[in-house]
C-alpha cells in the first residue's frame, strides 16, 4: 500500500478533549507501562473522531508524546492504515471496495456513480460539502458484495438502482438505513431460500 498523502492546511495545535482524556486512561489501563505505545492504533482513532474525521500531523505529535514514542513512528502507522484519514473528508464519507467480490459483482458500477454523483475524483468533498469517497481493499463483507462503508456503517447486497438511492440521500443529509439490501440479516440465506438452499414455494 502507498503511503497517503497528508493534508496542506495544517492545525499548528492538538490536544485530546476531557471526554477522550478520560477514554485515553482507560485504554492505556490495557497496556503494560513498558508497552504502552501499543495503544497508538486506538489513540489514532480517537483523534480522528474528535477531529471532523481527519487526523493533522498536529495530532501524531501529541499522540508520540503521550505514548513516549518516535513521532515517525506514528506517521508511518497513520499513513499506512486506510481506516486513517489525513485530509478533511465530507461528512458522509464512502469507502468503495474494489477488492475482487465486490468487482466481480459490479463494485466499478458504484466507482461510476461516485464519479458522477458525489465528485469526479476521489477524496475530494462534493460541490455541496457534505460528501467524498475514496477506493478501498477488503472491508471484510465478501459474502455481502458489493459493499460500501459509510462513515462507521456497512451498506451491503448493492446494485445501481439502491446505491444511486443511497447516494442521493447523503447528498440531502437523510442516509438511508444500513445494512442489506435484499433483505438479509447479516450472512444469512435470502428469505425466499431456506437453509439448505431450495427454493420455498
Amino acid at each position: 500500500m502507498s503511503l497517503k498523502k497528508v493534508h496542506d492546511k495544517q492545525p499548528n495545535k492538538f490536544e485530546f478533549n476531557k471526554k477522550n482524556l478520560l477514554e485515553i486512561d482507560i485504554i492505556l489501563k490495557r497496556y503494560p507501562e513498558k508497552n504502552k505505545k501499543s495503544a497508538v492504533m486506538p489513540l489514532l482513532y480517537l483523534a480522528q473522531k474528535q477531529n471532523d474525521n481527519w487526523i493533522p500531523l498536529a495530532a501524531m505529535k501529541h499522540i508520540a508524546t503521550l505514548l513516549s514514542m518516535p513521532y515517525i513512528s506514528v506517521y508511518e502507522i497513520a499513513t499506512f492504515y486506510s481506516m486513517y484519514n489525513l485530509a478533511p473528508v465530507g461528512k458522509h464519507f464512502i469507502q468503495v471496495c474494489t477488492t475482487t467480490p465486490c468487482l466481480i459483482r459490479g463494485a466499478d458500477k458504484i466507482v461510476k456513480l461516485c464519479k458522477e454523483k458525489i465528485s469526479p475524483k476521489e477524496s475530494e468533498i462534493s460541490k455541496k460539502g457534505n460528501c467524498s469517497w475514496i477506493e478501498v481493499e477488503c472491508l471484510g463483507a465478501c459474502v455481502s458484495a458489493p459493499m460500501i462503508q459509510i462513515n462507521d456503517d456497512y451498506y451491503e447486497d448493492l446494485d445501481e438502482k439502491n446505491t444511486t438511492e443511497i447516494l442521493e440521500s447523503l447528498i440531502n443529509d437523510k442516509p438511508l438505513k444500513p445494512g442489506s439490501f435484499r433483505g438479509r440479516k447479516n450472512t444469512s440465506p435470502e428469505k425466499k431460500f431456506s437453509t439448505n438452499g431450495e427454493k420455498h414455494a
